[in-house]
């Protein structure tokens, strides 16, 4: 004999409606949580988008063009400062003195493998190799530590007018982009504006801009109606006399100009005597200027190379701050880790990176080497751009080469 139970006429199971309902502020949370979370993973390993903010790379690229970053090209670059405010670099928005990451937890630096390796020519965006320490300027902003350490009135003569000292890890310094000129191993340098590379003409982007003086045939400034036409922007200043004016063009615009009966020249630094801010900042052993440098040897990772006082300025930063050694000199001698030393054997690859405005742009001349655990990424495409108002749509979607 089987029994059977049923429920009572009109009694239901509510079990799952009696769940209790989320709320819309639970529901919100999960939502933003889950899209920061989505977010942050594909910036950190797929790409990332930036807005170009300086000249430095006209007419390759534009300001305000917005450019798509890919991390997979060289590998994604594991985070080193895992406790950060999602979307943020070194510093909190509408504010400068507030770090948005905290130093307590620091991992070393690892790659995953990437499609490419970094190729000669590449544009790359990368972190500003001394960006490690800079100091806020109470009236002009954040500069640069180690210029003002450098300077006649050193950073102790003018501290009154910079807040303390702040230090950043490799993967919170400044973002910039150029293109990598001299890939490890390489030597590199430039004879009146002309660069080299291993002995070779180096490559010249076809929208390179570069600085010429002019004199018309009517001894006056370029008429802005021809300006408009070459598509250059016709701010000058004088040079020399009256009739001899700057631009900033590229060499198609120089040879356009030239067939109008023009006298246009390229314009190259006269700094005899080189410059303190030129790259390895030592006048005395290399008068060096922005136009007028080298050689220098691009570091390769296990090469070994002699080391003495000629050599240390171009390599004491890689030995101290990017490789982690401590480094002493006593008279002619050199002391890492203690340890008196003749050779040093690079842990590193490191380039050469300048920007296609030769001219107009803080590169590698100024500032070294750029270590490989600073490259975030390859530029690869500007999916927007804006100027003078308008969006200029001829670029939208356009590669990066």
């Amino acid at each position: 004999m089987s029994l059977l139970f049923s429920a009572k006429p009109g009694v239901e199971d509510h079990t799952e409606q009696n769940k209790k309902k989320k709320s819309w502020v639970r529901e919100w949370t999960e939502a933003v949580v889950f899209a920061v979370v989505v977010g942050t993973l594909i910036r950190t390993f797929i790409f990332e988008a930036f807005v170009i903010p300086s000249e430095s790379m006209e007419r390759t690229i534009l300001v305000n063009d917005f450019v798509f970053v890919s991390k997979l090209s060289y590998g994604p670059r594991i985070p080193m400062t895992p406790l950060a405010v999602p979307f943020t670099n070194h510093t909190m928005p509408f504010t400068k003195r507030v770090q948005p990451f905290s130093t307590s937890v620091q991992w070393p630096y690892k790659r995953l493998p990437g499609f490419s390796k970094i190729r000669r020519n590449d544009v790359i965006v990368f972190n500003y190799p001394m960006g490690d320490t800079v100091v806020m300027n109470k009236h002009f902003g954040e500069e640069d530590y180690y210029f003002w350490a450098r300077a006649d009135k050193g950073y102790e003569a003018m501290r009154e007018n910079f807040l303390p000292p702040q230090y950043r890890p490799v993967d919170k310094r400044e973002t910039l982009i150029k293109r990598c000129v001299g890939l490890p191993g390489d030597t590199v340098y430039s004879i009146q504006g002309k660069l080299f590379v291993n002995n070779q003409p180096a490559f010249e982007p076809p929208a390179m801009q570069a600085k010429f003086t002019v004199r018309m045939p009517d001894k006056k400034q370029v008429d802005f109606a021809v300006a408009r036409r070459l598509q250059f922007n016709p701010q000058y200043y004088l040079v020399l006399d009256s009739v001899t004016y700057v631009y900033f063009m590229t060499f198609p615009q120089a040879d356009s100009l030239r067939a109008m009966g023009a006298d246009v020249k390229q314009w190259t630094s006269d700094l005899k005597n080189g410059s303190i801010r030129i790259f390895p900042f030592k006048l005395s052993d290399y008068p060096w200027s922005v136009d007028n440098f080298g050689p220098v040897y691009i570091p390769k990772k296990g090469v070994t190379i002699p080391l003495d006082t000629c050599s240390l300025p171009f390599y004491e930063r890689i030995i101290c701050n990017y490789e982690g050694n401590t480094l002493e000199k006593k008279g002619d001698r050199i002391y890492i880790n203690g340890h008196e030393a003749n050779t040093y054997t690079f842990k590193m690859n490191y380039y050469w990176m300048m920007g296609d405005n030769r001219n107009d742009s803080q590169d590698s001349r100024y500032w070294g080497f750029v270590p490989e655990d600073h490259i975030m990424g390859k530029a690869w495409v500007i999916w927007f751009s804006v100027g003078e108002g308008k969006i200029r749509w001829n670029r939208i979607f356009s590669l990066i080469r």
